[in-house]
């Protein structure tokens, strides 16, 4: 990748969220009427009509908002935009009477389904983090502070480490097996992380930094193998456990319809391995923290990535296979591309390797071609190998601006350090 190729990269990604991501939601959020976000929008970025409003969606946007504006983008509608959303999650999504945050609510601001469901409680945490990072306006931090107090005291697991996720409306425990009670994920404490490195970085609170210090532990040391991949289920002892489908998922998950995945016990997905390994930079950074003693997981997340989850025919990343073998599953999903093409810059800035930087200029190039649907700004949620579509929405409760937004304002900044840092010819 020459100096050229990085400057023509990093336009190209600011041409596109400013003329076409930005804009897509800019022009479609707000809800003028029962407040809060219109997250569910079809192929051609018209309102499908859908009477919800998870509390992932609402929550990843007021985070995507809040971040863009951090960031210098949006000429202050970002801000507003974020304020709105916070307005609605502390008077529509809240639980006044048990706290925490209902899981779905219809599109009026009534609940509909009031379990308590620990996925959704990180974004919250990490949404009105960087709310109050990002504004100065103090309800992010002090509703994400009460939030974090009441997973210390309803979620975490003293036994073994780590955190329960699925509970009831008053924070007792979800049953067994699809109700997903006696399970611990791999997914729900990589986003803990992130959500105790933005509450961290915004209260500089010593309890903050010990509990996102031994999340990175337990993450290190239980959730992910030594050549650095993700081991998705776990029982509550921290035994891996065969992946199965939740009754209340948080993403369109190709499961079998029986639940259950073809490779349970022998899979893991690029993109959350190389997320994690970007995140957790972010992490050691906030903590000022030497990365040293995390080089070989993060290493061996972009080299597992790399050598099995890059398409080298067709560009792009795949999304999942074994620990040590070819991808099984060679669709591309939105997400996986956007979190890999900041994980492989941020290993090239950390390490050096130019073999970091030529992943990224293929990732970079399939999603400009491929991934973006450019007719309406946003990216396609999932293409097969060749890439075409496979299913054609631009959102719904699962897919909104996070991945994307965060994804594009993220390289945009990295290529700028390379281009600062190094004597690319």
């Amino acid at each position: 990748m020459t100096r050229a190729d990085c400057i023509r990269y990093r336009d190209e990604l600011r041409s596109h969220l400013t003329e076409e991501l930005l804009p897509f939601w800019l022009d479609r959020l707000l809800d003028t009427k029962h407040g809060g976000f219109i997250t569910h929008f079809d192929e051609h970025g018209n309102d499908s009509g859908e009477d919800e409003k998870s509390l992932i969606a609402q929550t990843r946007t007021v985070f995507t908002m809040s971040y863009a504006h951090r960031h210098g983008y949006g000429g202050g509608r970002c801000s507003e935009y974020a304020e709105h959303g916070v307005r609605f999650l502390l008077e529509h999504a809240h639980d006044a009477q048990y706290g925490g945050f209902y899981w779905m609510l219809d599109r009026e601001g009534r609940p509909v389904v009031t379990k308590k469901i620990l996925y959704g409680q990180s974004f919250a945490i990490y949404a009105l983090a960087e709310y109050t990072r990002a504004t100065g306006d103090a309800r992010g931090l002090e509703a994400a502070e009460e939030l974090f107090e009441l997973i210390q005291i309803y979620c975490s697991e003293t036994a073994y480490g780590g955190y329960l996720e699925m509970f009831e409306r008053d924070w007792r425990p979800c049953g067994p097996g699809a109700e997903g009670g006696d399970r611990k994920t791999l997914d729900v404490h990589m986003h803990l992380m992130e959500a105790f490195t933005a509450l961290y970085a915004t209260s500089s609170a010593e309890l903050h930094s010990r509990k996102l210090r031994e999340i990175i532990t337990l993450l290190v040391t239980k959730m992910f193998t030594p050549q650095g991949t993700g081991i998705p289920q776990f029982n509550v002892d921290l035994r891996p456990a065969p992946q199965i489908k939740f009754d209340i998922v948080w993403g369109w998950d190709r499961f079998a319809e029986d639940g259950a995945k073809a490779n349970p016990l022998d899979n893991t997905s690029y993109g959350h391995n190389v997320e994690f390994a970007w995140l957790l930079q972010e992490a050691l950074g906030e903590l000022r923290e030497d990365i040293d003693s995390y080089k070989a997981v993060i290493r061996g997340a972009l080299e597992h990535a790399i050598r099995f989850g890059i398409d080298q025919s067709h560009g792009g990343v795949y999304v999942e296979g074994p620990h040590n073998g070819p991808a099984t599953d060679l669709s591309k999903e939105f997400w996986q591309q956007a979190e890999v093409m900041t994980g492989m810059l941020a290993g090239y800035l950390e390490f050096g390797d130019r073999r970091y930087l030529e992943a990224y200029a293929a990732l970079h190039g399939f999603v400009m071609e491929r991934m973006i649907h450019h007719s309406t700004g946003e990216w396609w949620p999932l293409l097969n190998r060749n890439g075409e579509p496979v299913w054609r929405h631009m959102s719904h409760s699962w897919k909104v601006n996070y991945h994307t937004v965060r994804a594009v304002v993220n390289c945009i900044e990295r290529l700028t350090a390379v281009l600062d840092r190094e004597a690319l010819e």
